[in-house]
């Protein structure tokens, strides 16, 4: 019997699958997916559920009642989808903005879970966050990013994109990159790339590497228990003013840059609109260009966006490319030059459009990104 203070016991519940594999609950009937929420809410009130769905019903409702506007699911693939029909559907109707953040890892069950399960968002972390850590250590190159981003295209904006979270190594720690400043061109990625929501986990923004022993596991993750601290929180906090102050000046760096990033992915709207693809263009057809870097256009009715990432230790210098069916979109005359702004540092670049696509002379820094901006 474990004691009443373990923590680390779990009490095991069936949600209404028999030993024989059959079910102790109406199934979805065809065509729901495509139903609103409110119509699996309304589903369900009809019909008897699993005494252990009725608890968590009231345990999720308790909790609404306390304020709690937002809900993580571990490993909800594990569960019935007409559980999370049921569950996701009284909290919606109880709080419809509430977030339904869940971790489903088998990609073939994403689109039943989000939206037979109605959930709000799933991790991406197969294969975007496999796929962007082995491009990150060098073990693939950026290319394989492409067949993952295609893969989830419709339902992107219910993807979660993360680079760190409680289950995940820390960037600065050995078993990833060992340096935090190499995360930089993979936010960039990560934030800037298509419609998904991004978690920036705490502690991330100021490098921290998750190398002290905690008391379990492995140095290169963060406990999420309480009983832990992290210098980099502590060194933000500074004592309960909240400025900074306790930070080296590479932490404070590194915290402005993802304030950038993070404030381009939430409030410009172009990074809401249209995404093309650049790299496997420049790949092709730019001398200097390779698959240590990663380059992609936001564009629509506020303007267009450029972004590189090199995810390599050294610079990468190359005329950049943007082809003529991108072009064409941008209303951009031939012969014409146009700029964009440097988002990242000072200054501006022209793109000079030539009888094959645009192209500007661009240096992206070692483990670094360009972003570029020109509104309409």
């Amino acid at each position: 019997q474990p004691k009443h203070d373990d923590w680390f016991e779990t009490v095991k519940v069936n949600y209404g699958v028999k030993p024989d594999g059959s079910y102790d609950f109406d199934r979805l009937p065809a065509g729901y997916e495509k139903l609103s929420t409110k119509a699996h809410y309304e589903y369900w009130k009809k019909r008897d559920v699993p005494n252990s769905w009725l608890k968590f019903n009231e345990i999720t409702q308790y909790w609404l009642a306390k304020g709690v506007d937002g809900f993580r699911f571990d490993m909800a693939e594990m569960v019935p989808v007409e559980f999370w029909s049921y569950l996701n559907s009284h909290i919606k109707n109880t709080n419809p903005d509430a977030i339904l953040i869940a971790e489903v890892y088998n990609r073939q069950l994403y689109r039943d879970y989000l939206h037979l399960g109605r959930m709000d968002y799933l991790y991406d972390k197969v294969d975007f966050y496999d796929t962007l850590k082995w491009v990150m250590q060098g073990k693939q190159g950026a290319s394989t990013l492409l067949p993952v981003i295609d893969s989830v295209a419709d339902i992107e904006a219910h993807m979660l994109h993360f680079l760190e979270n409680h289950d995940e190594q820390r960037l600065a720690s050995p078993g990833f990159v060992g340096d935090a400043t190499k995360g930089k061109p993979a936010q960039v990625v990560s934030a800037l790339i298509g419609q998904s929501a991004n978690l920036l986990y705490f502690g991330q923004a100021m490098g921290e590497a998750g190398d002290k022993d905690a008391g379990w596991g492995t140095k290169t993750r963060t406990t999420i228990f309480d009983y832990w601290g992290l210098a980099t929180i502590q060194g933000w906090r500074n004592g309960g003013s909240y400025d900074g102050g306790g930070l080296s000046p590479a932490q404070r760096e590194l915290q402005r840059f993802y304030q950038v990033v993070m404030t381009l992915a939430t409030e410009d709207p172009v990074f809401r609109e249209n995404y093309t693809d650049l790299h496997a263009y420049n790949l092709k057809h730019t001398q200097g260009y390779n698959d240590r870097v990663f380059s992609f256009a936001r564009w629509g009715e506020s303007g267009q966006a450029i972004v590189l990432a090199n995810f390599s230790n050294k610079d990468v210098t190359a005329d950049i490319k943007i082809p003529d069916s991108l072009i064409d979109n941008w209303s951009i005359d031939k012969n014409a030059s146009v700029r964009f702004e440097q988002l990242l540092t000072d200054g501006s670049v022209d793109f000079k459009r030539k009888t094959e696509g645009a192209t500007s002379r661009l240096l992206v820094p070692a483990w670094g990104a360009v972003i570029l901006r020109r509104s309409k």
